[in-house]
């Protein structure tokens, strides 16, 4: 049986999504009066937007909850302007790409010790993005995981290769 073809990346769409969540931010940055410049990317099947600039702390908050709110705000700006539901990403004085690093050596570490022990490893709760960073993670190292719990609990739970 053939596997259907992967559906076609529309990078104009994801460009103009990236364009209208810019002007977005730039909006919300210009009311709070921060300073930032913003950049924009496509990466896999979705847009990218980047707020870079001195003290932004403020806008990410404590474990990233005020970074995760501006996002939801945003793929709801793109909602509103395109009709179509977005998947784009929010990043803010590299907050994300930091918490990458630190995510996919978690879901490694987790799958070393799975590998070792051949016992099932629950992890902290996370937000949809961690837990993503972490299922990738584990299957690099050609393991399983799935998400338990109710969110905001919701988890990454690592299983031993079957």
């Amino acid at each position: 049986m053939a596997e259907a073809p992967e559906p076609e990346i529309d990078i104009e769409a994801l460009e103009n999504e990236g364009d209208i969540a810019a002007d977005y931010i730039e909006g919300l940055l210009d009311i709070a009066d921060f300073d930032g410049d913003i950049d924009m990317d496509v990466e896999g099947d979705r847009a990218m937007v980047s707020v870079v600039g001195a003290t932004l702390d403020e806008l990410i908050g404590d474990q990233g909850e005020v970074l995760e709110a501006l996002q939801e705000l945003t793929r709801l700006a793109v909602h509103r302007v395109t009709g179509e539901r977005s998947k784009l990403m929010l990043d803010i004085g590299g907050y994300r790409e930091e918490r990458r690093r630190v995510l996919t050596r978690i879901g490694a570490d987790a799958a070393e010790k799975v590998n070792k022990t051949g016992e099932i490893q629950p992890l902290e709760p996370m937000t949809p993005f961690e837990r993503k960073v972490v299922h990738d993670a584990v299957a690099a190292a050609g393991l399983r995981s799935e998400s338990e719990g109710e969110e905001p609990h919701r988890y990454v739970v690592v299983h031993p290769a079957d």
